[in-house]
């Protein structure tokens, strides 16, 4: 039997996994859908796990499933389960309840981007560490981006040389963040979002490639193309 890893790290990680993703068709909340026979929410964590500044993991489960999570997650790592809420927000938020008070870098994770590599983790705690009070990991905009009406006709090619595609885990300080989601008025879809409203500055480190988000079904199967690449390419490749 694989030995679970301990804990050693001054990072608390968040992971909300109690959506549902319709994108992906029927079935089993996304974060427990199967890449390569394992739930997208187990690749997530063994990755998180391995980086040595993650020294908590907690993850805000389907409250009906809560218990089943824990059980999935037990010979993988050390994980403190909590149930999600209705939204996104409202997971962290019960999530971030759960850190120990002695942590004070916290970073949020999605488990739709189960192939984050250790090295990515580790490159956004350090940022914060380092003195940034939020971080997120982002890449290049690569597409033409066009903006359109309401007619779908175009108005205008957009500067891509200023866009960024983020990712994450995005990090901040822990008192940051809890202050973003107390102020929070609108649902954003991250939680750099939050903090932008209340005019904080949020630093940039290069994102990864394998941090993609598994969205769709053919975002499962390039996953598991890049999961067969895996042994060329090392398993745990460097950001960008």
């Amino acid at each position: 039997m694989t030995a679970v890893p301990e804990p050693r790290g001054d990072v608390a990680v968040l992971v909300p996994a109690a959506g549902l993703g319709l994108r992906l068709g029927p079935g089993a909340p996304k974060a427990l859908r199967p890449l390569a026979g394992e739930p997208l929410l187990v690749h997530a964590v063994r990755r998180l796990a391995a980086a040595p500044s993650v020294g908590t993991i907690v993850v805000a489960a389907p409250p009906e499933g809560e218990s089943d999570v824990r059980r999935m997650l037990a010979p993988v790592a050390p994980v403190t389960v909590v149930p999600g809420g209705a939204t996104r927000q409202e997971s962290v938020a019960a999530a971030l309840a759960a850190v120990p008070a002695p942590l004070e870098i916290v970073l949020v994770h999605d488990a739709a981007r189960a192939l984050t590599p250790p090295a990515l983790i580790e490159a956004v705690a350090a940022a914060v560490r380092a003195g940034h009070d939020a971080v997120i990991p982002v890449l290049p905009v690569v597409d033409t981006i066009k903006e359109v009406d309401a007619r779908e006709r175009v108005v205008g090619t957009v500067d891509r040389s200023g866009l960024r595609a983020v990712q994450t885990p995005q990090g901040f300080r822990r008192s940051l963040l809890a202050a973003a989601h107390g102020a929070a008025v609108d649902a954003l879809t991250d939680d750099a979002g939050l903090v932008e409203e209340l005019g904080v500055p949020v630093a940039c480190v290069p994102g990864s490639e394998w941090a993609l988000k598994i969205t769709r079904p053919v975002d499962l199967a390039f996953a598991e193309a890049l999961l067969r690449m895996q042994p060329a390419a090392g398993p745990h490749p460097r950001p960008a």
